[in-house]
């Protein structure tokens, strides 16, 4: 069987997306074609964001390669899963755009993992992927009866075949890139302390969190903590540094201390960044994590109060003099470390101001709060409304342009409802 893995031309006007809208390699697109390639499959990743191609261009090269399954995804990369654009008017616009050619269509992504009826409908899809999507796309080309984590039509029927999908991170291939992907890779992800001299590229040496923090989308996908092999991560690494690759940021959920990873990464000549909590590390593997190349860290602190912090689950067992200290010492050791922010009603502005100020005075960047999404797939969607149904992105996205006057300085000021954005794809 052939299988075309489609990554759409990502646009955002008019969406409240606050991920980076830079390119970034395809993981979940490039384990899925080592292992339908391990299974006897052929597969061709297509890469509209990354190799620049107009929607037609990505038309035209899904008719010769002529698939037997496209497969598109409803998010421009894994790092952004858990807060992806919540409309999926691209997607809907390429799945049309491409019914002559595409053969069965399989939607991959956060959407469908949470709320697989309207995915399944709106994209007129054949198959929804449920969790993560490596491990089940092989199962495609046998027996439906035997596929696993996914959704599809019967009669008038839609059928949910659950559970959704964890991969066995330890099954996972060492990644490898061919030279034009990597030479295209220009970004250099979260990095700020000197500009790109070589290409950058994303890895995981993880996948999933042990916390279950209330503001985060991950119960659906990307869940339970699960490490690569360190021997794979580095051989992966290696190649990658082979390639001319000076960058490579960590998309782990959390990337946690690992002192034989952190060896490793300290015996190549590679920088690094990672996003995590602060509270997790220690001075002497805040140390590690210096000589192993990192030069930035997104730490996650969210608010300034206990309450704050204990409303969002976090279980966090510093106190907020305790995680000042702490960011302020990887400050002396890491070019860049950011505190994130969330707007909470716990929290005093003035106070907020106060402590920004506080970090600002060490070199500590700490964002302006930002609007928490309640993202179906969240305990904060679920605490709120109860489990996702299939208007739960609708409801998601309209409370929370009715409940903010202003977001994030990456987002559009002026964002439209979701059913006006994705009435445009289906309008086009």
């Amino acid at each position: 069987m052939r299988f075309a893995l489609v990554n759409p031309a990502w646009s955002f006007e008019g969406s409240i997306y606050f991920g980076c809208r830079e390119p970034h390699l395809p993981l979940e697109l490039n384990y899925s074609k080592a292992l339908l390639e391990a299974a006897g499959h052929d597969a061709e990743i297509i890469d509209g964001q990354l190799e620049g191609l107009s929607s037609e261009e990505i038309f035209e090269r899904v008719q010769r390669f002529a698939p037997d399954f496209t497969v598109i995804t409803t998010a421009p990369s894994y790092l952004f899963w858990r807060c992806a654009p919540p409309e999926i008017r691209i997607p809907i616009e390429l799945s049309n755009l491409l019914r002559p050619v595409r053969g069965k269509l399989v939607v991959i992504g956060p959407h469908g993992s949470t709320t697989p009826r309207p995915v399944l409908r709106k994209l007129d899809a054949d198959y929804v992927v449920l969790g993560e999507c490596e491990e089940v796309l092989p199962f495609l080309a046998g027996d439906p009866d035997s596929i696993p984590s996914v959704a599809f039509r019967r009669g008038d029927d839609i059928v949910v075949r659950g559970p959704n999908r964890a991969s066995d991170m330890k099954k996972l291939p060492s990644l490898r890139w061919s030279d034009t992907v990597v030479s295209r890779h220009h970004h250099h992800h979260h990095r700020f302390d000197a500009e790109p001299t070589g290409p950058g590229a994303e890895m995981e040496a993880s996948r999933g969190c042990p916390y279950h923090c209330t503001f985060c989308a991950k119960d659906n996908f990307r869940n339970n903590y699960r490490k690569r092999p360190v021997a794979v991560v580095l051989d992966e690494l290696d190649a990658l540094i082979r390639q001319g690759i000076e960058y490579v940021y960590f998309i782990d959920e959390i990337f946690l201390p690992d002192m034989q990873l952190l060896s490793g990464l300290a015996e190549r000549k590679i920088k690094i960044g990672v996003q995590t909590r602060i509270d997790l590390w220690s001075e002497d593997a805040i140390r590690a994590l210096s000589k192993a190349g990192c030069v930035s860290i997104e730490a996650g602190v969210e608010s300034i109060t206990e309450a704050g912090r204990a409303y969002l689950d976090k279980k966090c067992k510093m106190s907020t003099d305790e995680l000042s200290d702490r960011l302020i010492f990887a400050k002396g050791l890491v070019p860049f470390v950011q505190a994130n922010l969330l707007a909470m009603t716990e929290d005093d502005v003035d106070g907020v101001e106060a402590w920004r100020h506080r970090l600002d005075s060490a070199g500590v960047w700490a964002n302006k709060p930002v609007p928490l999404f309640p993202y179906p797939g969240s305990p904060e969607y679920t605490r709120t409304w109860g489990p996702p149904d299939d208007f739960a992105w609708e409801r998601a996205h309209e409370a929370y342009l009715n409940g903010f006057n202003s977001f994030s300085d990456i987002q559009e000021q002026r964002p439209q409802q979701l059913v006006e954005l994705e009435a445009i794809s289906h309008a086009r």
